[in-house]
């Protein structure tokens, strides 16, 4: 029962929350500017099922990242470090690929930091 509610519990809430994170910040915020800017790069921007199933292991896998650099860093230096590598490194590669539209940096900056501070403080408080 430890195991399930210091280490599964956190980590399904997390990803629970940095899925719905996601999810409305790509598809309720800032939708038209990555539909737009794939359109002028003569690319459909992917938003299949498929794609939405990789964020979603993808949002496991940022949990379970954060989950144990937590076992070792404060709640900052974890917050800190996870959002540079899950979001700063990201957006670096797809920068670098051209297919990061820049517009949408002044938002998705600021509520990447809270949904990787929420996500640690989550698994910091639960396990």
């Amino acid at each position: 029962m430890n195991f399930l509610s210091k280490i599964i519990l956190p980590i399904f809430i997390a990803t629970t929350w940095i899925s719905v994170s996601e999810f409305a910040r790509n598809e309720f915020l800032l939708k038209t500017h990555w539909v737009k800017h794939y359109e002028n790069l003569g690319m459909i921007f992917p938003s299949s099922s498929v794609n939405g199933a990789v964020w979603g292991i993808w949002s496991l896998s940022y949990s379970i990242s954060i989950f144990i650099v937590s076992r070792r860093f404060s709640l900052l230096e974890t917050f800190f470090l996870c959002w540079f590598f899950g979001f700063v490194l990201m957006w670096l590669v797809i920068g670098n690929m051209g297919v990061l539209p820049y517009s949408i940096l002044y938002i998705a900056i600021p509520l990447s930091l809270l949904e990787t501070f929420v996500a640690a403080f989550i698994i910091q408080k639960l396990s």
